[in-house]
């Protein structure tokens, strides 16, 4: 009778594996395409240099909350900073607001509904190294005009955010834990 029982069991919780296979699947299929993943080369090829238009590359751009910047550049001449519009508009680099500046492969993210401005420093914003972009909340925002930054040469044109991997990471956990909150008794039984 054990035996029956066991194998018995085994293909209930093997059914119940696959099961939880394909729930996981689902949850992660339906997270990539909810996601806001989307990650912005800034400058496009180009990337973060003295030179590139970024007016005109934010201008081909869709930027929303919960997306994020990635900023190429060489650390031991640049950096970027996250200022106000009066200081993107001077090109003032005192008294920013965060310096994103880490490694040189910087990574940013567009975390609310706003305006975003950001510049060199060390006289870099002069030479074109500045970007203004507006966040929008959802795709129906229609964004304003971005503010204009003097270059000549023109470029070019994914990571869930935490709150999705935690729904992803507890889908995961309930659904390989479905098959003994489904077969309770039997479990029992063959314990």
């Amino acid at each position: 009778m054990k035996m029956v029982m066991r194998s018995n069991y085994s293909c209930r919780l093997a059914g119940f594996r696959w099961g939880a296979v394909v729930i996981t699947a689902i949850t992660v299929g339906w997270l990539m395409t909810s996601a806001n993943g989307v990650l912005h080369k800034v400058g496009g090829a180009q990337g973060w240099n003295q030179n590139v238009n970024y007016t005109e590359w934010s201008a081909n751009e869709n930027f929303y909350v919960g997306e994020w910047l990635l900023f190429n550049f060489d650390k031991r001449y640049y950096n970027v900073l996250e200022v106000n519009k009066s200081s993107f508009e001077s090109c003032n680099d005192q008294g920013f607001m965060k310096n994103i500046t880490r490694g040189g492969r910087d990574v940013y993210q567009l975390t609310e509904d706003r305006p975003y401005y950001f510049l060199s420093g060390g006289g870099y914003c002069f030479h074109g190294m500045r970007l203004a972009l507006v966040a929008l909340q959802d795709q129906q925002q229609l964004p304003p005009a971005p503010a204009l930054a003097p270059s000549t040469n023109a470029a070019s044109p994914n990571s869930l955010p935490s709150a999705q991997m935690f729904i992803f990471l507890s889908a995961t956990v309930i659904s390989l834990g479905l098959p003994l909150m489904w077969d309770v008794d039997l479990f029992k039984s063959y314990v």
